[in-house]
């Protein structure tokens, strides 16, 4: 007996950017003429090859980056970094080391700037006292004026460098800076700005787009479906299915994007019309979530989609320390709400359908 196949309209996409390994240097309150900061990062996997990078993070807000030969990297990906890239230079380091022990960071980092400067970067944590690593969504897109899409840096086991054993060296030329310090205790110990994660998850969540869309093909009733690198739920009403979740498999930890009362078809809508729903995004537990709403409004054959994480990231603290930073430093949680997606879907000759979608911040 042959199934009876039916298909949906999926605007939504998910991109995981793999990556081993992230570390955080701050001294914006001893900064150089250039830099507040470095961002030594590991990659070993088969879309970015083997290697390492620093990004320099500037005092006009934007990136440099500065990376190994044997890295493929595409200069779209740092659009969302900061206020954008300002140069990608390909270079010999003559240090480039960082791995994470029970003891603690241990890294060290040498190279020239554009401006032929030494940059040396060296963490050498040596406390033997338990970590208590927390999850955290980094607010790496509060700085983005132009974003192409929504940068989700899910940073599992995240944790600070603690100031008791710790020797850190941060020179640029001739001088030395004074890293920044957590203004705050955490755990009983004194802790430094610099901060990492051994399994940090990149997600870039619906990248601007301007072209055809393929609706998705599922059997009658069907509940799930595995297709393209992606798990799909569905419900169904009569014989149009909904989608209720969308999970992005990866080696790291699922992504979900859920929708509450589920994404309809756009093409099963009447015209004129107008409906609102909820979502939320989220990776592991310890992470939290992403929520928000969203609004379809249909006129004819053209499909109007806003999307807007309004509930901003709802993080689970799990001590007093964390609850503070975040009751404080607002930011943590409330970035996520200041961003804004349209697409737009134009419903031509059958099967042909046209998405144009876009980001933008609205504060």
């Amino acid at each position: 007996m042959v199934q009876e196949k039916v298909t949906i309209i999926n605007p939504f996409k998910i991109n995981i950017d793999p990556m081993e390994r992230l570390l955080l240097v701050n001294f914006e309150g001893d900064p150089d003429t250039i830099y507040i900061g470095f961002e030594p990062q590991v990659f070993n996997d088969a879309i970015h090859g083997k290697g390492h990078l620093v990004i320099g993070w500037r005092r006009d807000g934007k990136v440099d980056v500065y990376h190994q030969p044997g890295l493929k990297l595409e200069r779209q990906t740092f659009d969302i970094v900061g206020k954008g890239l300002a140069t990608m230079v390909e270079c010999d380091f003559f240090e480039a080391h960082y791995e994470v022990n029970d003891v603690g960071v241990h890294a060290s980092y040498n190279f020239k700037d554009v401006d032929n400067r030494q940059i040396v970067i060296k963490v050498n944590e040596n406390n033997p006292k338990r970590r208590k690593p927390f999850g955290l969504l980094a607010p790496m897109g509060a700085a983005a004026e132009n974003p192409s899409a929504m940068p989700l840096v899910l940073l599992h086991h995240f944790y600070f460098v603690r100031k008791k054993g710790t020797e850190i060296d941060i020179r640029i030329e001739d001088k030395v800076h004074k890293p920044d310090e957590l203004p705050l205790p955490m755990d009983g110990s004194k802790m430094l700005y610099t901060r990492y994660s051994p399994e940090p998850l990149i997600v870039t969540f619906n990248p601007n787009v301007n072209a055809e869309i393929i609706p998705l093909e599922v059997n009658l009733y069907q509940e799930k479906l595995s297709h393209a690198g992606y798990d799909y739920e569905f419900e169904w009403i009569k014989e149009q299915p909904i989608i209720k979740r969308i999970i992005c498999k990866n080696d790291t930890y699922p992504v979900t994007l859920f929708f509450k009362e589920g994404f309809f078809d756009i093409r099963s809508l009447k015209k004129d019309i107008t409906m609102k729903g909820s979502f939320e995004i989220a990776g592991n537990p310890t992470v939290g979530s992403v929520k928000g709403h969203y609004t379809v409004k249909k006129d004819h054959n053209k499909t109007k989609i806003t999307l807007v994480p309004s509930g901003g990231w709802k993080p689970r603290p799990t001590k007093l320390s964390l609850l503070f930073l975040y009751t404080v430093a607002k930011m943590f949680k409330n970035w996520p709400k200041t961003y804004e997606w349209t697409a737009y879907i134009q419903e031509k000759d059958e099967p042909v359908y046209h998405m144009q979608s876009v980001w933008k911040r609205t504060s």
